[in-house]
């Protein structure tokens, strides 16, 4: 693929690289020596080949590593080496999936898979399923447990502490395929953060779009850590999922620049996508009541903050009205009564700069009017 004019190059997931892993030691166990090349089937059929990082046989078992490439997408995992530890089990009971060191296990219902088992999400599962039955058939009785070397830390910088997921790394993938710079993680993340929360059966869930809004919206409604959603830019996806997946309380929380672009109709926040429209702004502040050289100055401002510590130095605070412009728009997305929605604006030192409260949202113009 393509991006800013450079060739970017796909990757595999750490449970494309876990199959592959699998079907080598697998094969090393059964015929006493590790294949050149290892391939595997993907979900979409196609055959990517590996080499092995790591080759260690021993009584019954045999132990397998690949060095993970995510290709040019900045995933934590690239570089990681994933292991495959593979021992023969007891006549019918089929596959059994283990834990090792650096991949995580869960603690909290509401995820594919039940507590206490391992992270290992359930398409890579049936990869490494299949890439056994290659070697050994459909009917193999095997032990396979995954590890990822130094994983523990690598979990420190995913959301797997926050969904109840401790001891390192989920194997993950639904295509077998990494794409560079593809919001597909984060929003499946967003997905499992709300899950995560139903199951605990919290009432109230909020969604920030960086660090310093959501330690201003727990510190506001004192919230636990399994209340908040990390919805980054994506609010129109956190908002879809919460749509059909509804949690009674909604919170949304940005600051100022981010919400003035969901004030302004924008469900996919990002720099990428679009800056705030700053004549926009000004025609809000003139609707506030600004004479029209604060407008002109509003609209002639170098940034979203800049144009409200303009407005704020003038006596006119923008925050409640963007606030409310941006629960019109996000309310219009969850669509129900069942589900109250609030807005929260907040500066960059966290401060509160803008409220819309809770309201139902299934006839929006109206709630918030």
């Amino acid at each position: 693929m393509i991006s800013e004019g450079k060739n970017l190059r796909r990757g595999w997931t750490t449970g494309t690289c876990a199959a592959a892993a699998t079907k080598a030691a697998c094969q090393a166990l059964l015929e006493g020596h590790f294949p050149p090349i290892v391939e595997v089937t993907l979900p979409g059929g196609q055959r990517p080949a590996f080499v092995l990082a790591q080759e260690t046989m021993g009584a019954g078992f045999a132990t397998a590593g690949i060095v993970k490439d995510a290709g040019d997408d900045p995933d934590v995992t690239h570089g990681a080496m994933i292991c495959s530890t593979v021992r023969r089990s007891d006549h019918g009971s089929g596959i059994t999936f283990r834990a090792g060191k650096g991949v995580g296990r869960i603690t909290r219902p509401g995820l594919p898979l039940p507590p206490g088992e391992p992270a290992i999400n359930p398409v890579p599962r049936k990869m490494i399923i299949a890439a056994i039955s290659e070697v050994a058939g459909p009917h193999a009785d095997m032990e396979v447990e995954i590890s990822v070397l130094d994983g523990e830390r690598l979990a420190e910088k995913t959301l797997n502490p926050r969904l109840g997921i401790i001891g390192g790394i989920s194997i993950l993938g639904t295509t077998g395929i990494v794409i560079p710079f593809s919001c597909s993680a984060w929003i499946h993340s967003i997905w499992r953060g709300i899950d995560v929360a139903r199951a605990a059966g919290l009432t109230h869930v909020a969604g920030a779009t960086g660090s310093t809004s959501e330690r201003a919206v727990a510190a506001h409604h004192h919230l636990p850590e399994i209340a908040l959603i990390d919805m980054g830019d994506f609010i129109g996806g956190m908002l879809k999922y919460l749509r059909d997946h509804p949690v009674s309380h909604v919170t949304i929380a940005g600051g100022v620049a981010k919400m003035t672009k969901l004030a302004q109709g924008m469900l996919d926040v990002h720099s990428k996508r679009g800056l705030a429209d700053l004549e926009a702004l000004a025609q809000v502040a003139r609707d506030g009541g600004a004479e029209e050289d604060l407008a002109l100055q509003i609209a002639a401002a170098n940034t979203v903050a800049g144009a409200f510590e303009i407005a704020l130095e003038a006596g006119l605070d923008l925050g409640d009205r963007v606030a409310s412009l941006a629960w019109t728009t996000a309310s219009k997305v969850l669509n129900r009564p069942d589900i109250s929605l609030e807005v929260l604006v907040f500066d960059r030192e966290g401060g509160l700069r803008g409220l819309a409260p809770f309201a139902p949202t299934g006839h929006s113009e109206a709630s918030q009017s």
